[in-house]
């Protein structure tokens, strides 16, 4: 192996003998040369020792760092995922809601369309039975009215009604065309209004008549709707509507 440099201890061939050998003045110089030498070489080798140790020591540290740093990486990586596997089913989760959402909705649809139908025939069927027990009722009040002759209606030439009165009209578009025909009747001064009977547009209504009224003539004047007289004998008025007037009149 190659020296690092020039040796300066002096080979043994170059010192000069004195009587009893070398010269120790030159021996010891040449020692001493060499001491210093070794020592310098010594104190190099526990440099490099130490720069060694020192970068090992470096090294294992940035190797823990590093280790570290994956570890950390690798951890922020599966929060990573799981967070992904979170939203993920919050988002199933959300069009799940949504879905019965809806479902409910619709099916909310379906029961207020199904209520509405069935309030619709509930009133319906309240009205035919009002009217059908008004319509009884009035019939016994007529029976016994005519038993005992306690009620009669009067008309004469002039076309006076007075007293007890069943008025018949229609066809009639709708229940509301029925009210106000009532509201006319009431205006004239006539008690006692009930209806006897709503069919097929048809209406059949009983009144009262405390004072002679041109009856005819008053509703030709006051009522929302134009009619024939069909039939009129005693106590008993039929009235046909126009059904040529136009939608307004009718619904008027």
């Amino acid at each position: 192996m190659p020296s690092e440099g020039a040796s300066s201890v002096r080979r043994m061939g170059s010192f000069k003998w004195a009587l009893l050998g070398y010269r120790r003045g030159e021996v010891e110089a040449a020692m001493a040369r060499r001491d210093a030498r070794i020592g310098t070489l010594e104190r190099d080798a526990h440099d490099a020792v130490e720069r060694a140790r020192s970068a090992t020591d470096a090294m294992t540290r940035a190797e823990q760092e590093l280790a570290s740093l994956s570890g950390m990486v690798i951890e922020r990586e599966r929060e990573i995922r799981n967070l992904g596997e979170r939203l993920r089913e919050a988002d199933e989760r959300h069009e799940r809601s949504i879905a019965s959402l809806q479902a409910t909705a619709s099916r909310l649809e379906e029961i207020q369309a199904q209520a509405r139908g069935q309030a619709t025939r509930i009133r319906m069927k309240a009205l035919r039975e009002a009217v059908e027990v008004s319509r009884r009722t009035q019939e016994l009040a007529d029976a016994q009215a005519r038993g005992a002759s306690s009620s009669t209606t009067e008309t004469n030439g002039d076309g006076l009604f007075q007293g007890q009165v069943k008025l018949e009209i229609g066809p009639l578009g709708d229940f509301s065309q029925l009210v106000g025909f009532e509201d006319v009747i009431g205006a004239l001064g006539a008690s006692e209004i009930s209806v006897e009977r709503f069919s097929e547009g048809r209406a059949t209504l009983s009144l009262r008549l405390d004072e002679p009224v041109e009856l005819l003539r008053e509703l030709e004047e006051r009522a929302p709707l134009e009619f024939r007289v069909r039939r009129t004998s005693g106590d008993d008025l039929v009235l046909d509507v126009d059904e040529d007037q136009g939608p307004e009149q009718r619904a008027a």
